[in-house]
């Protein structure tokens, strides 16, 4: 099986370079109501500013710790949630412009798979069903032609036909997410967001479902945001990863160059807590210094420098664009700026 890791290595990216999803200047604020009778009104931005472009058939990677606004941004280039700001282009369509028929049209070409396998599938309805809903609210499909369709997506995921007379009960949770995968596929999409896909499954099992979403990108050519707290699956799955942190992306590079080559401190912060499966390699672990701070009063600044062990005066007053340089590798940080030619 060809993995996104070994088309890196044979030439850095997808085949195709056109972009299918640009999200520029995103914001996402959540306001919140202080007091019995709402004064003091506050706001959590849990987006802020976010530049993102996504090729035909890429996967790009998004890690960070929680709350950093990783699922929310996922939600907004969907409309699974509205944004406060900024601008999301599919296909050279407008997504926040569309609105009735031609928004749910859309909705064909963009799905999500969920984190959680048990609570993402109605328990009251059968297998076959759960991945029919799409076809039939699109009309795509009708009586035996959705049958038949219904047998062949299960078969594509590594299930049974037979499956789909079942109740999400009776399958494990591998199985449950593979039912899932199923479901976004049934309307033929081009992009998928993977909201911590396997994050709930065992270790062997989260392999097969990379393995399985690997090869669907091959035979599809789908393009994936996939969502992760976890650096090793990020690496295994991703072209580009964007490291996240309080609502903005504080660096973003090819797979390999991040990995090999993190500038940023939090990156390195993150890249060193990652175990080390060889007892003989030892390395270095970046400790951090206090907590996320709350995005209800985010710092000054550079949002990371209050846990930053290199921060300098200007880092407490300016905030950092995020710059790209040499080979797309892009960094938001004032010391340790993005390599430029």
């Amino acid at each position: 099986m060809s993995t996104p890791a070994d088309r890196d290595e044979r030439s850095g990216r997808p085949s195709g370079d056109e972009a299918l999803v640009r999200v520029r200047a995103l914001g996402k604020d959540y306001p919140l109501d202080r007091g019995m009778f709402g004064r003091g009104r506050l706001t959590v931005r849990a987006v802020d500013g976010v530049d993102l472009t996504i090729r035909a058939g890429e996967t790009v990677g998004v890690v960070g710790e929680s709350g950093c606004g990783k699922s929310t941004l996922g939600r907004c280039i969907l409309r699974l949630v509205e944004p406060t700001a900024g601008e999301v282009w599919f296909d050279g369509k407008n997504v926040l412009a569309l609105s009735g028929s031609e928004l749910r049209r859309l909705r064909r070409e963009m799905q999500i798979i969920f984190q959680d396998p048990y609570s993402s599938l109605n328990p009251r309805m059968r297998v076959g069903a759960i991945v029919a809903e799409g076809l039939e609210i699109h009309r795509m499909a009708q009586g035996e032609e959705k049958r038949r369709r219904v047998d062949q997506l299960l078969e594509q995921v590594g299930l049974r036909p037979e499956h789909a007379d079942r109740y999400p009960h009776e399958f494990s949770g591998g199985q449950r997410q593979r039912i899932g995968i199923a479901r976004a596929l049934a309307v033929g999409p081009r992009f998928i967001v993977a909201d911590e896909p396997v994050s709930a499954l065992d270790i062997s099992i989260q392999a097969q479902v990379l393995n399985l979403m690997s090869d669907l990108q091959d035979q599809m050519g789908l393009s994936y945001l996939f969502i992760s707290h976890d650096l090793r699956v990020v690496e295994h799955i991703s072209h580009r990863v964007a490291v996240m942190y309080l609502g903005k992306i504080v660096e973003l590079a090819p797979r390999g160059e991040l990995y090999r080559n993190p500038l940023h401190p939090y990156t390195r912060a993150l890249l060193s807590s990652v175990p080390n499966p060889d007892p003989k390699l030892r390395k270095e672990r970046v400790l951090l210094a206090g907590d996320v701070p709350s995005p209800l009063h985010p710092p000054s600044g550079c949002a990371f420098h209050p846990r930053c062990p290199h921060a300098e005066e200007g880092c407490r007053t300016r905030k950092p664009p995020l710059v790209e340089g040499r080979g797309e590798h892009s960094v938001a940080c004032h010391v340790f700026p993005a390599p430029q030619e």
